[in-house]
């Protein structure tokens, strides 16, 4: 059944944390003084619970798989289309769509169904024709929308109970490699589109070395 579904996909679209990522939220503080690094004997001063607060402002980094990467290329290579849907805000995962040309991205999205919605606008699509890779419950809307649903093994188990298919690899893992390829392999399309992807990636003067 869940290689019915995936032939008939269009767009793929992932959540980010715990998906493109492993979960892990890293937070980098930023100093005080216009980001410099000297901090005043009293600014510096722990109070009596060791935990006052000496930064006014932090970024957020992100830890992305390469090979999660090279998916996605396979998958613009085929033409699918991708997505993001994310409740966060995040100039790195903002860099990292830009990167790798992601086709829909939208951040802090607490309704997740609405993006979906615009989604389906644009592309001229139906429900069934978007596969949604998600590892939360509030993915689950959007899961039980879309014609493939595809949880990460580090995904919840109410997600992973609602899913039509869970990934060999964890988030941040390989995981988003995994959905693509099964959508393609599915399609009868992947071994040609590794074959394009070979041919587009090695120089003349590299094949057959």
């Amino acid at each position: 059944m869940s290689k019915a579904r995936a032939q008939k996909i269009k767009v793929i679209i992932f959540d980010v944390d715990g998906v493109l990522t492993d979960g892990t939220l890293w937070f980098f503080p930023t100093p005080k003084q216009n980001g410099s690094q000297e901090l005043t004997a009293g600014e510096a001063k722990a109070d009596a619970s060791g935990y006052e607060i000496v930064t006014v402002n932090t970024f957020e980094g992100k830890g992305f798989n390469a090979h999660d990467g090279v998916g996605m290329s396979l998958a613009r290579l085929a033409g699918l289309k991708l997505g993001i849907i994310t409740k966060r805000v995040s100039e790195a995962v903002a860099m990292r769509a830009r990167e790798l040309r992601i086709h829909h991205v939208f951040l802090g999205q607490d309704n997740k169904l609405l993006a979906l919605d615009q989604i389906l606008v644009a592309e001229g699509i139906t429900d069934e024709q978007v596969a949604y890779v998600g590892d939360d419950i509030i993915d689950l809307p959007v899961m039980r929308r879309c014609g493939l649903a595809i949880a990460v093994p580090n995904a919840r188990k109410e997600v992973r109970d609602e899913s039509h298919v869970v990934t060999d690899h964890a988030g941040g893992n390989g995981a988003a490699r995994d959905a693509i390829e099964f959508v393609l392999r599915a399609q009868g399309r992947l071994e040609q589109v590794l074959e394009k992807y070979l041919a587009e990636s090695t120089s003349p003067e590299l094949r057959g070395n």
